[in-house]
């Protein structure tokens, strides 16, 4: 039997809408909050989060990944637990959950190291799955894992979008219109032919990173702006617009540097793996 995914009732005034006594979300700011990110950066990067409210978000939540990597795990737990936003676990919370600290990877091990007992409460309370309403569904990968890229397919030539029909095998039978992803750092949209759109927001902070599952590859957008993105609820349906946001991404690759992150520095301030372009 299909298992039961927690709902989330939504009670912020303008986020929904009654329509027959069933609840439609209008409006929602999507922000992908990936491991190093936090809604207000200590670091002075409060540019993404103005950005949200100038555009008049009514919602806006979080899709995982949001502790892992150099830049204040511990910070940025306290701030996203005291805003309370709908917020999924990502991989990596699984994964500082599950594993030692001894064969973690660096990233899940910084923030770890790092982190409270009432924060790691925290995040081994966050669900893997939330239904906003029962259009909306939020995920980390895809519904069926958190390790799955929901809208890239990556070969042992590297990385490229997926065509419709792969991903339209990954959403299965999933009965949301609206289908919100994260994990691969790559803002994309993509609408099935049954009219389900699939939305990944992209990264708020880290831009580029370099994985070896299945086959090694590059994930890179190719600038250092935050990225995320605004949907809405129209007469024709959802719609998406992917936006990118500059922010002081030198602060942040010098604390990544600071704390032993090379390969962090040089993806936040470029948006690539390297200073020199993959080919």
């Amino acid at each position: 039997p299909r298992p039961r995914l927690p709902r989330h009732r939504i009670h912020h005034p303008l986020a929904l809408l009654g329509a027959g006594g069933r609840h439609r979300l209008r409006r929602a700011a999507l922000s992908r909050l990936p491991a190093h990110e936090r809604v207000h950066r200590r670091l002075g990067q409060r540019e993404p989060a103005a950005d949200i409210r100038q555009r008049g978000a009514d919602l806006i939540v979080n899709l995982g990944d949001i502790l892992s990597g150099p830049l204040q795990p511990r910070e940025t737990a306290s701030r996203l637990m005291a805003l309370d936003l709908p917020t999924i676990r990502g991989n990596h919370e699984r994964q500082i959950l599950e594993a030692d600290r001894s064969s973690m990877g660096a990233s899940d091990a910084f923030a770890d190291a790092n982190i409270t007992a009432e924060q790691r409460h925290w995040i081994a309370s966050l669900p893997e799955q939330l239904w906003l309403s029962d259009e909306v569904l939020l995920v980390h990968g895809t519904p069926g894992s958190d390790l799955e890229y929901f809208l890239e397919v990556v070969t042992a030539s590297g990385s490229r979008p997926a065509r419709q029909d792969e991903a339209a095998r990954l959403a299965g039978n999933t009965p949301a219109s609206l289908i919100l992803c994260g994990h691969t750092h790559c803002p994309r949209v993509m609408q099935l032919d049954d009219r389900r759109l699939i939305v990944n927001p992209g990264s708020t902070g880290l831009q580029a990173y370099e994985d070896s599952h299945p086959f090694l590859h590059r994930m890179e957008t190719g600038s250092p702006h935050a990225r995320y993105a605004m949907l809405e609820r129209t007469a024709r349906g959802w719609s998406a617009r992917l936006l990118a946001v500059a922010y002081d991404w030198h602060a942040a690759a010098a604390m990544a540097r600071q704390n032993g992150r090379e390969d962090w520095g040089i993806a936040l301030e470029t948006g690539f793996v390297s200073h020199r372009r993959a080919t």
